[in-house]
């Protein structure tokens, strides 16, 4: 198995808002390995971004360790060595927001460079070309703007930002959700190529779990700040555990019969996904769950490993 490159220990990070705290991340654990893609996965409101940028050290956590090949990096980003800044990068969700349509594809490529100081001045022409032959992008683009150019080739410049610090880990927040379906599969087959070629480690978050069966070979199944699910990929779509992992596979559309026979039996769930100002007690899934018991109204469940890496919290899978 491969070493392990990122590790996650009871991650916290809690917002002060007028109408109270929201826990955002409540106790988040998990590892990635080295050259491996885990897919955090969840609806919106579960914490997956915040966990991102967290990582990131956009956000300090409130409580827990985050370490990075061994060394805590548990403090925000401007205390972090850049030695950590470097090999840690993000592709952000929206192109049109993440990069500046005030420069130019050179500008915003170049900016990394010379932030590293990675490039000599007279070789950043050279350098930035390369980036673009990496992503498949022709060179004229550098003189291009963000706003000249489509969603798709827009999240192909910021990819090639990323890869300008030759990083070693790579967060995908949700990378093609705000692009055009036809867009999508072009950008997964990019990243899947590149993190071969150059033995990236990626944690790529989304809520679409046909993507992420693509991508991953990990999963993490996030509800309202806690992991409830963690397994490998084949796994989780075998044989899923928890109500919530089982509610979300359940609900994915599919084209034939065939496919539907795959799925888990259909999980209604009642309500909606609460506020996380005001997370019920117990189980935080328990209201919306058609297999809770009196014990998840009061008990949160802690995380077991029910076998060899498939890990569960919930009250239906406790170990004597």
């Amino acid at each position: 198995m491969a070493d392990e490159i990122l590790k996650i220990q009871n991650l916290k990070k809690y917002f002060h808002t007028r109408r109270g705290i929201v826990k955002a991340a409540d106790g988040v654990s998990f590892t990635v390995s080295e050259r491996e893609t885990l897919g955090l996965v969840g609806e919106s409101g579960s914490g997956k971004s915040t966990v991102a940028y967290t990582i990131m050290g956009i956000y300090a956590p409130t409580e827990g360790n985050i370490s990075f090949k061994g060394e805590d990096i548990s403090q925000s980003a401007e205390r972090r060595s850049k030695r950590y800044k470097k090999e840690i990068q993000i592709v952000f969700q929206d192109p049109g927001s993440s990069l500046n349509p005030r420069r130019s594809v050179k500008q915003i490529i170049e900016q990394p460079l010379k932030v590293h100081r990675l490039t000599r001045k007279e070789d950043i022409n050279d350098r930035i070309e390369k980036l673009l032959d990496m992503v498949g992008l022709p060179h004229d683009y550098m003189y291009k703007y963000p706003q000249a150019i489509g969603g798709g080739e827009r999240q192909i410049v910021a990819i090639a930002r990323a890869l300008a610090t030759d990083p070693s880990f790579i967060v995908l927040d949700e990378p093609t959700s705000a692009l055009d379906v036809s867009v999508q599969a072009k950008i997964i087959n990019l990243l899947i190529d590149l993190q071969r070629e150059y033995n990236l480690t990626y944690l790529f978050i989304t809520h679409d779990l046909s993507l992420m069966r693509n991508m991953a070979s990990r999963v993490a199944i996030m509800y309202l700040g806690k992991i409830c699910e963690v397994a490998s990929t084949v796994k989780f779509f075998q044989e899923p555990l928890h109500p919530y992992t089982r509610m979300l596979l359940s609900s994915i559309p599919v084209v034939s019969e065939e496919e539907e026979n795959l799925k888990p039996k259909k999980i209604d769930s009642t309500g909606e996904i609460p506020s996380p100002v005001n997370v019920p007690p117990g189980c935080s899934f328990h209201l919306r769950c058609p297999e809770r018991m009196d014990t998840c109204m009061s008990n949160d469940p802690e995380m077991v490993e029910w076998e060899p890496g498939h890990f569960v919290r919930c009250h239906l899978w406790k170990k004597e």
